[in-house]
């Protein structure tokens, strides 16, 4: 076979591939963002957030999730490296999260977080 007719098929291949991985990506992105709605829609309610509590509590999240989710996936970490970088975002998020709230609401915060965490509804 000629090797430009080869080149076609492999270049329309590897360009389907690319589509259908980047259309998944974004499938997931939208699914895990409706599911963080969600979820800030229901503490909003449960915890009678005011709306300055709730933009806070967004900036928060925003600020922190990329840093986190850049740990999580870098590959060339052991799970216990992974959990020893999280662990001061943690740390700081939630000292940022109890100035937004302030102590009271901040423990109820907590509380709801133990009771709604996402992974506790699928065991």
């Amino acid at each position: 076979m000629n090797l430009k007719r080869m080149i076609a098929p492999i270049a329309v291949a590897i360009g389907l591939l690319s589509f259908s991985s980047t259309y998944a990506q974004r499938g997931d992105t939208a699914a895990m963002r409706q599911r963080q709605e969600a979820m800030m829609k229901k503490m909003t309610e449960d915890l009678k957030l005011t709306s300055v509590q709730v933009d806070s509590l967004t900036a928060i999240q925003k600020e922190f999730q990329p840093k986190m989710r850049d740990i999580f996936m870098d590959q060339s970490l052991s799970r216990e490296d992974k959990q020893a970088k999280i662990q001061p975002l943690n740390e700081e998020r939630n000292k940022r999260i109890q100035a937004a709230l302030g102590d009271d609401l901040y423990k109820k915060y907590q509380q709801w977080m133990e009771d709604n965490r996402p992974m506790r509804r699928q065991q």
